[in-house]
């Protein structure tokens, strides 16, 4: 990687706008300096005219997993596995990203896990060679399951950061799957089950957890007192509504995940959350679980940061389409993506074209239909 460089000739994205022609210096993997590119003046790499953006920050990124087991049945080293990541990740221009690992025993619909188990993240992300990006964990925490729980204990003892962690609790009937019926067709669609037996399945999830409920409310105290001593970021996961904030609220968190209802990211936006939506749901016209849609939360002013969630690719794309449809300028879209995603994290030191701030940029072309990242520089 370049640690000392001139970017030249690029449409520099700024807090104060774009800025036409610009040369941005880079010194010790440091934005230096932003200003006119002026005639006569070298730069080591020419930008040709195209856009100088900061480095993505995805603050909720399942590439990882979905390397992990790219097919039914197929599953790689999860060493390769996050090499493969990587590169995805490079490509669609993200230089930042939390890998999204579950802290639970089963998956949302009950279904023994199959990603990576937390343990094994933590191994390979410490011994990964020579990271091109700077790689972290959202640490997504089932509140009704123990062996999770106790999974969570032992990774935060050895914790050098603030770790982010997404409280979740998937019980059909609330949250995301309010409508049980959404769950129940994802069950015969995907894993093939009959009618009949997706309602047995989800009739003895919901009977399984709601024998946790005294572990639900045991761990949601705890997190909250960590969150209160700012001992971790705190994101409450699929709130559906004005009384959920609150208790989001209640609990010291600070961003609202991927909120169901408008209802539910007014009241976030008016009570100071961050509101994460996620980038394929702006691509695809909205959400495959039959929430609002990402594109609405924008209209109304409370879509503050976009992930990527299961496709990197879509982070860039969804930021300009936003754009295109009018519901914010440009450089305000891609803050979604960029200096948004940092603050709500607590990564002070990237997310803006800054002096001082960490040199990771991109080069974009904005030529055809749809953004595409030609060159990703990164601090690491």
């Amino acid at each position: 990687m370049l640690n000392s460089y001139t970017l030249g000739h690029v449409r520099a994205v700024t807090p104060a706008g774009i800025l036409e022609d610009q040369l941005i210096s880079v010194s010790g993997g440091v934005i230096e300096d932003i200003r006119p590119h002026r005639n006569g003046t070298h730069a080591d790499v020419d930008g040709r005219g195209q856009l100088g953006l900061p480095g993505l920050v995805d603050v909720h990124s399942d590439a990882l997993a979905r390397e992990y087991r790219p097919r039914p049945g197929a599953v790689v080293p999860v060493a390769l596995a996050l090499h493969a990541a990587e590169s995805n990740l490079l490509a669609a221009g993200v230089t930042t990203a939390f890998h999204a690992i579950s802290f639970q025993l089963k998956s949302a619909v009950g279904i023994p896990i199959k990603s990576p188990r937390a343990p094994e993240i933590h191994v390979a992300l410490q011994a990964h060679p020579e990271p091109r990006i700077d790689h972290r964990v959202l640490h997504r925490l089932d509140v009704r399951c123990p062996g999770g729980l106790e999974f969570f204990r032992e990774q935060l003892a050895g914790h050098t950061v603030t770790p982010l962690v997404s409280y979740e609790d998937h019980t059909p009937g609330q949250g995301q799957y309010k409508d049980r019926s959404v769950m129940e067709r994802w069950l015969q669609e995907a894993q093939q089950m009959t009618p009949a037996g997706a309602r047995h399945h989800v009739d003895q999830l919901v009977a399984e957890r709601d024998g946790q409920l005294h572990l639900r409310e045991q761990t949601l105290a705890w997190l909250s007192s960590l969150a209160a001593n700012r001992s971790i970021t705190l994101m409450g996961h699929d709130p559906t509504s004005p009384e959920e904030i609150d208790d989001l609220i209640a609990r010291h968190a600070s961003i609202a995940e991927f909120p169901t209802t408008l209802q539910a990211a007014r009241h976030a936006a008016g009570r100071g959350l961050a509101n994460v939506a996620g980038a394929p749901n702006i691509l695809l016209g909205g959400s495959h679980s039959g929430n609002v849609s990402a594109a609405e939360l924008a209209q109304h002013g409370v879509l503050h940061v976009l992930a990527s969630d299961y496709l990197p690719s879509s982070l860039l794309p969804a930021a300009f389409e936003l754009a295109r449809l009018g519901h914010a300028t440009l450089p305000a879209t891609i803050a979604m993506i960029t200096a948004a995603p940092a603050a709500a994290a607590g990564l002070v030191d990237r997310g803006q074209l800054a002096p001082g701030l960490r040199a990771d940029l991109l080069l974009c072309s904005d030529s055809s239909e749809y953004p595409r990242v030609t060159r990703t520089f990164t601090a690491v």
